[in-house]
Order: C-alpha cells, then structure tokens, then sequence
C-alpha cells in the first residue's frame, strides 16, 4: 500500500500537538508564591521599602499588603489566618503570645520611647497626673499605648476607675479630639502629631520604659509560615534592615523632602513636614541589637521576652487575657535575623 508522505507527516504534527497539549494539561502549573503582610501606620523606613517594592524585588514572592489601624486588628486577622505575617505592638503580641497564637516575633521593628505619648487637651485642666482623675481618656485597647495608660495611672496613683477610658482608633481619636469629646489621648503618629498642636506631653512611653515596663513594635509571623519559607524570612527582614541603615545613616540630615520621608507620609497618611521629628523619637535597632540581649538574644533572658511576660503579667491583672503561657521564649525567633549578611 502506498501512503501520501504529506499526510503522514500531517498525522504525525497533530499526534505531536495531542501528545503535547495532554503533557500541559496534566502537569501542574507552578503558582507564584505569595504571602500577605499586614502593617500598621507607624512612621518607619520599612514604608519606604514598601512603597518602593524593594520586598518583592529581594523575595521574588507576591505581597498584598493590608494595613491595619490597631495591633488588636492585626492580631485578630493573624490569628484568623488572614495574614502570614504582621506588624503589631509589644501588647498586642503578648496578648496573641498568652492566648496560644501560631506566632513568633521575627524582628523588633523600633524601641517606641518618646514616639507614642500621652497628650492632654489645652483647656482641659489637667496640668498634673492627678488632674486626670474625673477625665476622659481615649487610647486604642490592647495596644503599646493601651498597656502604658493603665501602667501610668498606676504610677500616678490612680485606677480605671478614677478615669473613663474609651477604646478609640486612631482616627477616632483626631476627630473626637477637634470636637473636644475628650480630655486627653494616648496615641501615635500621625495621630499624635496631630493632637500635639492644641495639647500638652504628660508623659511618653520613653519614661514609663524607664520605670520597668518597656514597649515595642515587633513583626510576627506565622510559626508554620516562617518554617516553611525561611529564606523568604532571612530576605524580607534583610530588606528591612537594609532601610533602616539607610535612614540612620543619613538622619543628622534628615528631611522632609527624602525619600524614606516621602514614602512614610503616602503610606501613612501623615503630613510629610511632620515625618522627620516623629521618627526622630523612635529608636530602630540595627542586626547586632536585635541579636543582643536587649532584644530577641538569650532565649528566656532576653528583652523581648521578658517585655512579653510583663506586659502578659500586666493585661492578666486588668483581665484583659485569662491566663500566663509557661514559657514566653517559644514565641521569639531569632534565627531569621541571625542569617542576615548586609
């Protein structure tokens, strides 16, 4: 029999085209990695990562990042499975740390000091602490600034009682601030830039830090996560610590119209001309720092994790949680900092 060669070869390509498209449609298509990131409106140079994409340029993995108005929020969503990773404040995590979270700090994201603070409305009366007896107080509950009120009433002497205290959001606390519903707030920026326009500092949380109870904004991550994608952790704080140089190194000078500034202020909503003192009253800990003792360094001895148990001693006695974890190290990871090279 004799065959057309031309239609032969025909049957071949359309045998090879069938082979072909079957192979594609049995073999799994590789999905891009990706992660969701919760932050906060802190005035950091991580912002300025963001803004530029300079994550998704050192991972090479998707980012969608939520922002969140309080750290109870991030928390909720973290524990939620709603994000792989957050940026949350000291109490916060304590509070997700003492109800048994699948979490772990990874990286301390700034000393707070003087950049969360308690202000008082001009016209209020209140020139002393014990003026705040009888006022209305707002503040973000379960936060940095939440922890330190009720902290500060303690040392003034005072209780919950002696005060109203109204869970307010940071915007919340703006608005009812130039409607004069209250009396004072303890807030950060840009809220609290804001505020500080019409008010007075009574105290900041550098001299409540002072008094034995330090805070911090930290970023956790999902313990499961983090395990499952650690080089994507080494580089995605590498990216962190390389914006916080860069901000250190050039903040004698710093300015309004730099970059990180720019950046701080689009993401943050805040005043651009307000970023270079606000950030000037956090303190943002290089890598030797973070490995240190006065951070995520020696396990059960080191600064984060005994802010982590006194802050959860803290909330458990105004029964804002039901209960102490045994051991607070468990939820502090170094090890993703410690492979940091810059």
């Amino acid at each position: 029999m004799k065959h057309n060669r031309a239609s032969i070869g025909i049957k071949n390509v359309a045998l090879v085209s069938a082979i072909s498209g079957a192979l594609l449609l049995s073999t799994p298509v590789m999905a891009a990695k990706e992660v969701t990131v919760g932050y906060q409106g802190m005035f950091n140079p991580m912002k300025y990562a963001i803004d530029q994409k300079h994550f998704e340029e050192a991972t090479g993995y998707t980012i969608k990042w939520r922002k969140f108005d309080s750290g109870a929020k991030a928390i909720t969503a973290m524990a939620a499975g709603a994000v792989d990773m957050t940026v949350a404040g000291s109490s916060p995590i304590a509070s997700a740390a003492s109800n048994g979270i699948d979490m772990e700090l990874v990286w301390v994201m700034e000393n707070i000091a003087d950049a969360e603070a308690l202000v008082v409305r001009n016209g209020s009366g209140i020139t002393s602490p014990a003026d705040l007896k009888g006022k209305t107080l707002g503040v973000p509950f379960v936060s940095t600034t939440h922890f330190h009120m009720l902290f500060a009433l303690e040392q003034f002497g005072l209780t919950e009682k002696d005060v109203k205290l109204i869970n307010m959001q940071p915007g919340a606390i703006v608005a009812a601030w130039q409607r004069g519903d209250i009396d004072g707030a303890f807030i950060w920026d840009p809220a609290l830039g804001s505020i500080k326009q019409e008010g007075q500092v009574l105290i900041t949380s550098k001299q409540l830090s002072a008094w034995g109870k330090p805070t911090f904004d930290g970023l956790i991550a999902s313990k499961s996560f983090a395990s499952k994608n650690s080089d994507f952790m080494t580089d995605f704080l590498t990216v962190i610590a390389k914006a916080d140089e860069e901000y250190r190194v050039n903040q004698e000078g710093f300015s309004a119209d730099h970059p990180i500034a720019v950046s701080v202020a689009k993401l943050t909503g805040g005043e651009v001309s307000t970023v270079p003192e606000a950030m000037s009253l956090y303190e943002f800990p290089d890598v030797s720092t973070q490995l240190s003792c006065q951070w995520l360094g020696c396990q059960a001895e080191g600064g984060a994790v005994k802010a982590l148990e006194a802050t959860s001693k803290f909330l458990l006695q105004e029964k804002k949680i039901s209960g102490l974890q045994p051991d607070y190290s468990v939820f502090v990871n170094p090890s993703y900092a410690a492979k940091i090279a810059l």
